[in-house]
């Protein structure tokens, strides 16, 4: 399925990223990285108005200044990092901030290495690594992890009996404990043929609907999804068909471009269907505020900041948000650009859509809702058309006999028509 490989692929990723052999080459953003934002970019970074010695060390253009690509020994960075003298030592003892041997060797390999920098993690394309080869293990999750574990001087846990791992398994993708009669015939079928009955074991938990709930609930925690409006009235709302769509796309196996494309501009693509305008629930979880006194508009605009700074932390892997009121100081996002996105986010209306059930002949019960609307528009004119008529023919002295309450509703029902008709 679509999101398991995806939530494996992660996971071999995330393996291999606290894999760094010493025969390995570095990489600036897995290694390097953190190392210089701890101790170095206070002084040395995006902030002109912090910065020491003219010197920023944030990208390779100003790095360079301090540093000779492949000859450690060289380079000031280098030298001023590892030298005694405390005038000298950088960072300044006064910080309180230490570069341990440790990272110096880091710091020494990377510039022997060539010194090569990244862009920011969310625009480097995910690359294709070849799991090391370990004897015994075929999975290429196992091949990570087991290298790990075997460079720790770790051994792996022993294999688990069929009813532990029937309920690990249970849990990991549905949320819920097996029952007696699975754990049962799960048993059985591993007494058969272990691989095949596990194989057998997760097609069908995927298969589950409770695949999607398990599973679901996770990007509906990303896309702040409530029931309820926030703030201190917390009213209920009507968006739980948008926790429905999650949970159906990822039963459904839904393509994770498509997965994108729909939350974000579902309503926009051609002849959009009932469900494809649900999907757009994505940008309608914000707060709401409905208490007495406030000012709408600035609640509204809060809105869009909380659109877009979600869209930068779940679609471009950024803290967009930060850009609100300055350039960002760690991700390459400038302020102009964070009020482009505002712009875009913000030219947009906060329709109310009415939606329907898993009816399959949905065009045709909208005809004949449509057609039973009009047919009551029209009793409607025909009953007042014949009020006014009875009413026209009555003498005053007629009309004097009327009860109070009656001719209250004749006033009222009058009433009542000449604002439907200017609303119209």
């Amino acid at each position: 399925m679509t999101f398991f490989r995806i939530y494996a692929a992660s996971l071999m990723s995330a393996c291999w990223c606290i894999t760094s052999p010493a025969s390995e080459p570095l990489e600036f953003n897995r290694d390097v990285l953190s190392i210089l934002s701890e101790n170095c970019f206070a002084c040395h970074g995006f902030d002109e108005a912090a910065r020491q010695a003219d010197l920023r060390l944030d990208v390779s253009a100003g790095a360079l200044q301090a540093i000779v690509p492949g000859q450690p020994d060289e380079s000031e960075l280098l030298r001023r990092i590892e030298t005694d003298d405390k005038n000298e030592r950088m960072p300044p003892p006064e910080t309180g901030k230490v570069i341990s041997p440790e990272q110096q060797a880091v710091l020494r390999q990377w510039i022997s290495e060539g010194a090569q920098y990244q862009q920011h993690w969310a625009f480097e394309p995910p690359q294709t690594l070849t799991p090391p080869a370990i004897e015994g293990t075929s999975h290429p999750i196992d091949q990570f992890i087991q290298s790990r574990l075997t460079e720790e001087g770790l051994a792996p846990s022993p294999a688990a009996a069929p009813a532990t791992l029937l309920r690990r398994v249970s849990l990991d993708l549905l949320g819920l404990p097996p029952s007696l009669e699975e754990i049962d015939a799960f048993t059985q079928a591993w007494e058969t043929n272990p691989e095949v009955a596990y194989s057998e074991l997760v097609d069908r938990l995927l298969e589950s609907s409770h695949y999607g709930e398990r599973w679901g609930r996770w990007w509906l925690d990303q896309a702040r999804y409530a029931d309820s409006n926030g703030y201190s009235i917390d009213a209920p709302r009507q968006i739980w068909k948008f926790r429905d769509w999650v949970i159906q796309a990822f039963n459904a196996d839904m393509p994770f471009d498509q997965f994108t494309i729909e939350q974000l501009a579902g309503d926009l693509l051609p002849n959009a269907t009932q469900s494809q305008k649900i999907a757009t629930g994505f940008h309608r979880n914000t707060q709401i505020n409905q208490e007495g006194g406030i000012d709408k508009e600035q609640f509204r605009v809060d809105s869009v900041f909380d659109r877009v700074a979600t869209t930068g932390t779940v679609w471009l892997g950024l803290t967009i948000g930060c850009a609100q009121c300055h350039d960002h100081k760690f991700d390459p996002v400038l302020q102009s650009e964070y009020y482009s996105l505002f712009a875009f986010l913000n030219n947009q209306d906060e329709p109310t859509l009415k939606v329907f059930g898993g009816n399959s002949n949905q065009p045709q019960l909208l005809a004949e809702l449509s057609a039973a609307a009009e047919q009551l528009d029209k009793h409607i004119e025909q009953r007042a058309a014949a009020y006014d008529a009875w009413e026209s023919k009555l003498t005053e002295e007629e009309k004097g006999k009327l009860s109070a309450t009656f001719q209250k509703y004749l006033k009222t029902d009058k009433q009542q028509r000449s604002a439907q008709q200017k609303r119209a």
